[in-house]
């Protein structure tokens, strides 16, 4: 295999997950063409948390700098019930987060998570990106993988030593790669919206006590998570409920109704939040089964929810995605003399971590929604705890980081 081949990485999709990992295969000393379908990027969806465990990695790829102006430290993740506002549990973040996890605890805009990833890609020379850039077939050899791109028209091949599929829960790159399985649907709707602070919507939000907090509002039917986005001049609403399949797709029509009827029984200053704050967005929440592999021994790897989309309950999708990439990058630097194999040993370290944080999205979708005796029991459970005890169960979590013999 040709010099240049043997150390390039095609990579398909340029969310989250592909730009970085184009950032950290750049930074590995890898040349990297990043192709993304849309004729233009676009951030799917609104707000996005970013753990300590996902700002760690930006910040070692020269990516946090550019996001913390536009974005916000809250000062705690709060539970609260839905009906009444309690205060049922609080989570310490702000300066805590930073002293205990050594990293901050960030909520943005996805289009600010964006703006800054592509501020750093486009420093990097090492790195093109094409939009409008449809990956239509894939041939893998023994040492090396073509991808048929199609670009205005026009049909390109793109050659290396590895292709990424980072192209979401509905990839191409798994039907291509000969992964077979399909995302399913949770029987979950997740409904968006972005309101302006000093709207109706977002002054009664902050009443509640919402502004400088992710709040988790429970309730058996719902559950609803506001944040401050954009600096705090906006918030990011996602609202889950049980909901029909609808369109594939980052969003798509739902009848609102379904809403209104999972808040009513809420506090007043939440159900008006049905009407105040829309319109809303719909979102089906898609899963794809973890038993699938993630990686080929000809060089495909999936990573983000490319290789194990999962519910949003635990608020880690893009943390998850983030390491994928920081991690796949340096098990590859790794082993410069056999990076294929390194693709097997990757997988076999991610999938306990990854399992985990699903297991953790489980338990808090069936906590959160608890009711009847269930949730006096939760209501109890979280009284006993204290938010140094809280804090300590994330431990695991968020002060996770990059092994150091990865990638030296």
């Amino acid at each position: 295999m040709d010099d240049t081949r043997s150390r390039q990485v095609v990579i398909a999709g340029a969310g989250v997950a592909g730009l970085t990992a184009a950032l950290a295969f750049s930074e590995q000393g890898y040349l990297v063409r990043l192709f993304e379908q849309a004729p233009r990027l676009e951030a799917a969806g609104a707000g996005i948390q970013l753990s300590p465990n996902a700002t760690r990695i930006l910040r070692q790829l020269g990516v946090l700098d550019r996001l913390l102006p536009a974005a916000v430290r809250p000062e705690a993740v709060v539970l609260r019930d839905a009906a009444t506002l309690r205060e049922l549990a609080r989570v310490p973040l702000g300066e805590e987060a930073e002293r205990r996890w050594h990293a901050p605890y960030l909520v943005a805009h996805r289009a600010d998570l964006q703006d800054a990833l592509m501020a750093r890609l486009a420093e990097q020379p090492d790195i093109s990106l094409v939009t409008g850039a449809r990956v239509g077939g894939i041939a893998a050899g023994p040492r090396h993988t073509t991808a048929t791109v199609e670009i205005a028209g026009t049909t390109v091949e793109a050659d290396g030593f590895l292709l990424i599929g980072a192209d979401g829960v509905w990839s191409a790159i798994r039907a291509l790669g000969g992964f077979a399985a399909k995302s399913r649907f949770s029987g979950e709707l997740a409904w968006r919206a972005t309101i302006s602070a000093d709207s109706v919507a977002g002054e009664a939000l902050a009443a509640v006590g919402a502004a400088n907090c992710v709040t988790a509002f429970l309730h058996p039917g719902f559950h609803l998570v506001a944040y401050p986005v954009s600096n705090g001049t906006a918030f990011n609403l996602a609202a889950f409920t049980r909901g029909e399949i609808i369109a594939e797709g980052w969003s798509g029509y739902a009848d609102p109704n379904i809403l209104v009827g999972a808040m009513r029984g809420t506090a007043a200053a939440l159900a008006r939040l049905a009407e105040d704050a829309g319109p809303w967005t719909a979102w089906p929440i898609h899963t794809v089964d973890q038993a699938q592999p993630w990686t080929t021994p000809a060089g495909i790897a999936l990573i983000g929810d490319a290789a194990h989309a999962m519910t949003p309950f635990a608020a880690q999708g893009a943390a998850m995605a983030i390491e994928d990439a920081a991690t796949l990058a340096g098990f590859v630097a790794a082993s410069p003399a056999d990076p294929w194999s390194a693709l097997a040993a990757w997988e076999k370290v991610r999938r306990p971590r990854i399992a985990k944080v699903a297991r953790r999205g489980a338990v808090n979708r069936l906590a959160w929604h608890a009711s009847g005796p269930v949730a006096v029991a939760r209501n109890l459970f979280l009284r006993l705890r204290s938010p140094e005890r809280l804090a300590a169960d994330l431990d695991w979590l968020y002060g996770w980081q990059v092994p150091e013999t990865v990638g030296h």
